[in-house]
């Protein structure tokens, strides 16, 4: 007897649903995104029980025919592709004909829509039509899904609580929002508004209203182009990141994907400026041609095959780099002029007053004794930014995360003439600093007329030495080694000799020459005249394990690991006091070093504080 039987179309459409429609947040994904190509200029979300009461879509886009309104809901309908040949070239959102199918089968629904010409009104519940008649209504589409899951309650089961539905909405709309700036969305969860976005087109804005203006202003913008890909976007400064890669949105021809590549080289381009386990602020569009990307790889369609992968990364990289690199050289803001107090300022009692100043502790008396650091003679290149934008950690802001429903006009008008201050003010270095202090024997106190300066002198030196062994083990010259009176012994498992033998070369790239000692044993009898002789036995073993615990060893990645470990084995600790001069060669050191804001982990070397904030904090201003 046979046994094979094709299933009946409900019950297709409902297995169907349990791809598309995981959740309240995937219907409103489908809809959503039909709404965004029908041409739509403003959509509104609205919820209630975050979506498994009903969810409610309004558009003003192209709408439909009564034909095509009930057309829509029959399993791989689409307007969006006609043939194989469309597949290679999707610019649209969606394109299977599934989602709509896939949503009647398990709710109920309630269609309004107008081409213009004529208006249509449609019931569907569990997949089928039960009435559809004609109707005067706007152009555009009004869609109501209610009782979602009403015929499959297993499902309806596993729905986790309103909030963390409400949170994977949010999440979705606030994605979407950043990837079409130019359609003003609106989400609501019964009379609550959760976003609102103006539809400008001004992608920045956009940032602001779903992550708050705190985060907006600390966002700069960068772009890079080859011959297949062009890249632009906002990523934030390095002071300003959070715990959790969800914050980095990667955009695809207007589609935002999961690139687990595209991330790891956004990382990479901020390398040693963010803090360890943290991850920056990012909105990336990247633009190509579709003939460059497979979106039909999985049911979601977050995830998509790129051809000329290399070439993305690479563009990422630049881009990426090339701006957090230029914005992090200016150490503060460009303070707007304040309004001067009544009394003296603290500048100004400093200067003219150098009788009333706080003296150091008993050993930094002297600092007479010492002329004032002269300003290096290196010039860099630095975009200066307004008040809005500090580079530095802000003592007093408390950044905000939650949605602003609405901003005052001269908040973001401090964003968005970002542009023009950034032409128009003088370019500088790094600032010109006086000793004064240590504290704790850790930080060093320095001074300027623009107030004072906390620095992180374990952080310093390693910034320093960073780059300094950076650029040796760049170019290790295997002229420049010192011979050794008592050669250094490593002893290591068979398996782990093995992994040694085969890299070998890796080591050598480094400055590292292994020779056989026995069965077990490996012996240095030189290293590169520049290795810090203290340390050269723990920092050979440390490279060795490096290679070790690397299943293929990239000779770029050696190098830097090396150089960051080199660099902080050999920096001053806390708890070491110094002397007036070594501060002052250390403060000069560091203005000469690439990028003296942050060390090779990415924390923050210095922190400012401006004489406003010291009179703020005082009470000499309100």
């Amino acid at each position: 007897m046979d046994i094979i039987k094709v299933m009946d179309e409900p019950l297709a459409n409902k297995i169907a649903a349990g791809e598309v429609v995981e959740r309240p947040a995937s219907i409103v994904k489908e809809l959503v995104e039909n709404s965004i190509d029908a041409g739509s200029t403003s959509i509104e979300i609205t919820l209630e029980e975050a979506g498994l009461t009903s969810i409610r879509i309004t558009d003003n886009g192209n709408g439909m025919t009564t034909t095509d309104a009930i057309r829509a809901f029959e399993r791989h309908a689409t307007s969006k592709i006609v043939n194989e040949h469309d597949l290679f070239r999707i610019r649209t959102l969606g394109f299977r004909g599934e989602a709509l199918a896939s949503i009647a089968a398990v709710s109920k629904v309630h269609l309004w829509t107008s081409d213009g010409i004529s208006g249509t009104e449609v019931d569907i519940e569990g997949g089928k039509v039960i009435t559809h008649r004609a109707a005067a209504l706007r152009q555009g589409t009004d869609i109501t899904i209610s009782q979602v899951f009403f015929n499959t309650p297993a499902r309806l089961k596993y729905m986790k609580t309103i909030q963390t539905e409400i949170g994977h909405t949010i999440d979705l709309v606030n994605r979407l929002a950043i990837s079409h700036p130019a359609i003003a969305f609106r989400l609501a969860h019964g009379q609550q508004v959760l976003l609102k976005t103006s539809g400008s087109g001004d992608l920045l804005r956009v940032l602001s209203d779903v992550y708050g203006i705190a985060v907006a202003k600390k966002m700069i913008p960068f772009q890079a182009e080859n011959a297949d890909y062009k890249v632009s976007g906002y990523v934030t400064l390095p002071e300003m990141t959070r715990a959790s890669k969800n914050y980095m949105t990667v955009l695809i021809n207007g589609r935002w994907v999961k690139s687990y590549p595209v991330n790891k080289a956004v990382l990479e381009a901020m390398h040693t400026y963010l803090p360890i386990g943290r991850f920056p602020i990012i909105v990336l569009q990247a633009e190509a041609d579709p003939y460059l990307t497979d979106v039909n790889v999985h049911p979601s369609k977050q995830y998509i095959k790129v051809s000329k992968e290399g070439e993305l990364l690479a563009a990422v990289r630049e881009g990426v780099h090339a701006a957090v690199k230029k914005a992090i050289i200016v150490p503060d803001a460009i303070m707007k002029e304040k309004k001067k107090p009544s009394t003296p300022s603290v500048q100004e009692s400093f200067w003219k007053h150098p009788e009333r100043n706080v003296k150091p502790v008993q050993d930094f008396q002297t600092t007479s004794n010492y002329p004032p650091r002269q300003k290096s003679s290196w010039t860099v290149e630095e975009i200066p930014l307004n008040e809005d934008m500090t580079i530095t950690p802000d003592v007093t802001a408390d950044p905000v995360e939650t949605n602003e429903m609405s901003k005052p006009d001269d908040e973001w008008q401090a964003i968005t003439t970002q542009d023009e201050e950034v032409q128009s003010e003088e370019k500088a270095s790094f600032p010109t600093l006086l000793p004064v202090g240590q504290v704790h024997g850790t930080y060093i106190v320095a001074q300027n007329e623009d107030g004072f300066y906390m620095i992180d002198q374990h952080a310093a030196q390693e910034r320093i030495k960073y780059e300094y062994f950076r650029t040796k083990i760049a170019e290790v010259d295997h002229d420049e080694r010192q011979m050794l009176l008592m050669p250094l012994i490593f002893h290591y498992s068979a398996d782990e000799q093995l992994k040694i033998e085969e890299r070998l070369d890796a080591l050598e790239e480094v400055g590292i020459y292994l020779e056989q000692f026995g069965p077990s044993s490996y012996t240095v009898k030189e290293y590169p005249s520049w290795f810090p002789a203290a340390e050269a036995s723990s920092i050979i073993e440390e490279m060795i394990e490096q290679v070790l615990h690397t299943r293929q060893v990239n000779i770029a990645k050696l190098r830097e690991d090396s150089a960051i470990m080199m660099s902080c084995k050999k920096s001053i600790k806390a708890n070491h006091h110094l002397t007036m001069e070594d501060m002052n060669r250390l403060l000069t050191d560091l203005g000469n070093a690439e990028n003296p804001y942050t060390c090779p982990h990415g924390r923050p070397v210095l922190i400012h504080f401006t004489t406003y904030e010291l009179e703020k904090m005082f009470k000499r201003v309100m």
